[in-house]
């Protein structure tokens, strides 16, 4: 199943669109159909249409070999000491306008399963994010890829241009300085204040963004270049045909792919979907209403148990969750050797919210912070937030910033930025994973941002696509359930519905949800409308 920190990453900004309870969801990637012809050459021969001045990367070698190398932290370095996975380097142009000049790489992983007569291809996943490592999701996958689809497909996954193993590797703060933010109290006030504080912040984090990363390579970050490097991929692996997997955030990649390349896409599955077209602060609220779901679920469950943290009434649990992080805000707990701030005792709890399975986890964590203990807590915080116990952070909200940046118009009319606060102080639930306060009217990052965004919103139109699969779960507090809905009726897809409380389902628990997925990569047999799982 996907990584648990297959996360929306919560914003580090504290003004507009900066939800305390989720993170904005970067929205997407407005793509040109590519075109391009078969052509030979080079090292190898390439697989489909070349788009022009890109033959040499289309047809170069890929030389895999041992993972060790390729690790970046902690949790790689475990997931890649495996001698059935192999990774690589795919060079790709950083500007593909400019395909002579600057170029970078992507990491590669693969588990090689899919021999003789049945072999389809390579089935190429992504976690979302965006900021997520795909190499670290295939190689928590590899470790139980089975048949039917082992059979059938090698399992490939990649490491996004700026994350992860890719070089170079988005960086804005020092692991210092992220340990710093996490424990700053919630602001406080509204006023100007506040909105000079805020801005003030933001400013120095895109300066610091700028500096140790170089404004060519964050011009380039987006998702319209991801799936360029994703057809290379392709290409480079001998699939005539993308056979894709794409999780939350990877949903936008693979709708970016088939609006750029309806052509060469044979199959995908999309799961845990992304609105295309959605409203940055109607998503905002709906995915705070999610999360609100998601926590009068785990309150219904819990209070039947006569250890529930919260008590025995549901309809006061949130009063008490509130009573328990309040505190927090101007005295943070015993985390063990470090502090338990009130940020992280909220990103703890939405870790937990984001699937039934850590459910009991929450329980107990919170019990222990009655007691005055926080440990827990800080090490579910410090997995949503890449950190290792090295002191060590993944560059995973770097990456995320990045990329909705560049994948977003910026917002930096002020009459505009006031008018997006008001509508989330109306439309969003109380609910004490929320701060308590007014968001304040700031400009976020991305109206610092010092190059323009390269997609914008949008409904998709991609006549002619094969029939692509998207699952959505009733329950996902990250990605609602409608936005599946949305998706698959945008890309005239089917839509497998599964009643659940969890962010994503496919290659899960659920036998249903994955009989149906199995069925489509391998034979192209989609679920009947209306179909659900449970």
């Amino acid at each position: 199943m996907p990584l648990s920190g297959d996360l929306e990453n919560v914003r580090r900004t504290r003004g507009i669109g900066a939800l305390a309870v989720g993170a904005l969801l970067a929205l997407t990637a407005c793509s040109t159909v590519v075109q391009g012809t078969p052509v030979a050459g080079g090292a190898a021969k390439p697989v489909g249409p070349v788009p022009p001045g890109l033959e040499k990367f289309y047809t170069q070698p890929v030389n895999w070999e041992a993972c060790a190398k390729y690790a970046t932290d902690e949790t790689s370095s475990t997931l890649y000491d495996d001698d059935a996975l192999r990774c690589a380097r795919l060079r790709v142009p950083l500007d593909y306008a400019k395909p002579d000049g600057r170029e970078i790489t992507i990491g590669l992983l693969r588990k090689k399963t899919a021999t003789g007569a049945g072999r389809i291809g390579s089935l190429v996943v992504n976690p979302g994010g965006p900021g997520q490592s795909g190499m670290q999701s295939a190689a928590q996958l590899a470790e139980e890829w089975d048949d039917p689809l082992a059979g059938r497909f090698d399992l490939v996954g990649f490491d996004p241009r700026g994350v992860g193993s890719s070089e170079p590797a988005v960086k804005c703060l020092t692991d210092k300085d992220k340990d710093a933010e996490r424990l700053e109290p919630p602001v406080a006030g509204t006023g100007p204040e506040a909105v000079a504080a805020i801005e003030k912040e933001n400013k120095e984090y895109v300066d610091k963004c700028v500096a140790n990363t170089g404004a060519e390579v964050l011009a380039n970050i987006g998702t319209r270049d991801v799936v360029k490097d994703m057809d290379v991929l392709r290409s480079v692996l001998g699939d005539q045909k993308l056979n894709y997997l794409g999780f939350s955030y990877g949903t936008r990649i693979g709708t970016a792919y088939a609006e750029t390349f309806p052509g060469n896409v044979r199959a995908m599955v999309l799961d845990g979907a992304v609105d295309p077209n959605e409203d940055r602060v109607a998503g905002a609220i709906g995915q705070a209403n999610g999360f609100k779901k998601a926590f009068d679920a785990f309150a219904a469950a819990c209070v039947l148990e006569p250890d529930c943290a919260l008590g025995a009434d549901a309809a006061q649990a949130e009063a008490k969750l509130d009573a328990m992080l309040e505190p927090l805000k101007t005295k943070p707990a015993n985390g063990g050797d470090r502090l338990l701030s009130y940020s992280d005792a909220v990103t703890a709890v939405l870790q937990c919210l984001y699937s039934e399975q850590l459910w009991d986890t929450l329980n107990k964590s919170l019990a222990d912070l009655v007691k005055g203990d926080g440990q827990v807590l800080i090490q579910l915080a410090d997995l949503y937030l890449g950190r290792g116990e090295d002191g060590k952070y993944a560059n995973i909200h770097d990456a995320f910033t990045a990329v909705q940046c560049v994948d977003d118009p910026p917002v930096k009319d002020r009459a505009v930025v006031e008018d997006q606060a008001r509508r989330i102080r109306e439309g969003l639930p109380k609910s004490a994973l929320d701060d308590d306060e007014a968001f304040v009217a700031a400009l976020d990052e991305c109206a610092f941002w010092p190059v323009p965004n390269t997609s914008q919103p949008h409904d998709p139109k991609v006549p002619g696509l094969p029939k692509v699969m998207v699952i959505s779960s009733t329950g996902d507090p990250a990605t609602p359930y409608e936005s599946g809905v949305k998706l698959a009726k945008a890309l005239s897809g089917v839509l497998l519905t599964v009643e659940a409380n969890s962010h994503t389902a496919f290659l899960g628990e659920s036998d249903c949800v994955n009989d149906a997925g199995a069925a489509y990569l391998t034979d192209l047999k989609l679920p009947a409308e209306g179909t659900k799982c449970s």
